[in-house]
């Protein structure tokens, strides 16, 4: 399989230009996670209850994956850069608009909007590395575009949560606009160090679009890079969007140390995407997986089952939980991005991120539905959500030993 030329004059080009792609990430990480612990204000303000609040979640992550869908239509057709920066300002725009809407229902079409655009925009900034960065360096540099969940975590969940407790008069409006100040400052530091990436133009492409779609959708070793990915998702958002109502209704974690939860669980991501990266490209990225896929659910039951207990036991539990459900992304990312020529990864990648929306939507409806809120507040069968969370978690350790097979047999 062809390798990624260079692109950069120098590592100190390279770094930039990783940079701003994690920015992008960076925001629009933020826009989706920032509905999470947003939560308890959302069903206040709202009088919504937990299976709408799961709506208006899934109401980003299920436009998301239909956009990416259509967008392996046009992905592969156009300049990476030039694509990238246009869907970047009508994020922007939809963003904002989440923050002027006036009551539930244009709120969830805002938030749609936003999801169409946030999730084309994962699925290209990682084709982008992968069309730029070789195999051997790729987890390292994942880590770092990656590592955006960790910025967002520690430092724009817990301001834009600051932002929507001091601000009486705006309230949850105001991490909406935060979001969309700072992507606007992004959109400058991107348009300044991203290149102009085309290598992918110079393959012809014959026939029909649709059957191409169609024969890379079907590809047997794509359909399980496809149900890995699925699975990886549902491990992690049938839980994630539940967190901070439960730790606040069912622990007796007071609003205000929410954000600390994330503050925590922010700074020690940050601090090992990187090294989770490093480790993937020199220990092999399937034992690295494995073992996080494993060690992941130990912190998974205990978030699910969790009595009343001390601050600190909560902490240790939720930074571990952020670490390792986290960390499982970077060496699966890596191989399935290597599964497929550059000519069709941007179309593969974007199927591979309406998967994980489309995952992910689903997670949170289907945990909305379990879950319920009692009379005296509680919320209940939360453990039922995290043991349907432990089986998928334990069938990405089977399916990833497939994913290398196959990622060995395109690469020989």
């Amino acid at each position: 399989m062809n390798q990624p030329s260079n692109l950069f004059e120098s590592p100190k080009r390279e770094r930039f230009f990783l940079f701003a792609l994690a920015g992008i990430q960076f925001t629009h990480i933020l826009d989706f996670m920032i509905m999470m612990p947003l939560g308890p204000q959302f069903i206040k303000a709202f009088s919504i209850n937990t299976h709408q609040f799961g709506l208006l979640l899934s109401s980003y992550t299920f436009a998301a994956a239909i956009a990416g869908i259509f967008a392996t239509y046009y992905v592969d057709r156009f300049e990476r850069r030039r694509l990238l920066l246009r869907l970047y300002v009508c994020f922007i725009i939809a963003t904002i608009a989440c923050g002027f809407a006036p009551n539930y229902h244009l709120l969830f079409i805002a938030r749609a909007c936003a999801g169409a655009f946030g999730g084309i925009l994962g699925s290209l900034v990682q084709t982008i590395v992968a069309d730029s960065i070789p195999f051997e360096r790729r987890g390292k540099a994942l880590g770092t575009v990656m590592a955006a969940f960790s910025v967002s975590t520690v430092a724009g969940v817990p301001l834009s949560l600051f932002l929507a407790n001091h601000i009486d008069s705006l309230g949850w409006r105001v991490p909406f606009m935060f979001i969309g100040l700072i992507s606007t400052l992004v959109l400058y530091i991107g348009y300044r160090n991203i290149p102009k990436i085309s290598g992918h133009l110079h393959h012809v492409h014959e026939g029909s679009r649709f059957r191409q779609i169609y024969d890379i959708l079907i590809a047997h070793h794509h359909l399980r890079a496809f149900v890995f990915m699925g699975l990886i998702m549902l491990t992690g958002f049938s839980v994630i969007p539940y967190i901070a109502l439960y730790l606040t209704a069912n622990v007796g974690v007071a609003e205000s140390y929410i954000s600390l939860i994330y503050l925590c669980g922010g700074v020690a991501t940050l601090m090992s995407s990187r090294l989770i990266g490093h480790m993937a490209d020199k220990y092999g990225k399937v034992r690295v997986f494995r073992i996080l896929a494993i060690v992941s659910l130990i912190p998974l039951i205990v978030t699910t089952n969790l009595v009343p207990v001390p601050l600190w036991v909560v902490l240790i539990n939720s930074t571990s939980f952020f670490i390792l459900i986290s960390g499982r992304m970077i060496p699966a990312m890596a191989m399935v991005s290597q599964l497929v020529e550059p000519k069709i990864r941007g179309t593969f990648m974007s199927l591979v991120g309406s998967v994980q929306m489309l995952a992910s939507g689903i997670a949170s409806v289907l945990a909305g539905v379990v879950v319920t809120i009692t009379a005296d507040g509680k919320m209940e069968h939360y453990n039922l959500v995290g043991y349907g969370a432990v089986a998928c978690g334990l069938l990405t350790f089977w399916l990833v030993g497939y994913i290398h097979s196959d990622t060995k047999t395109k690469n020989a």
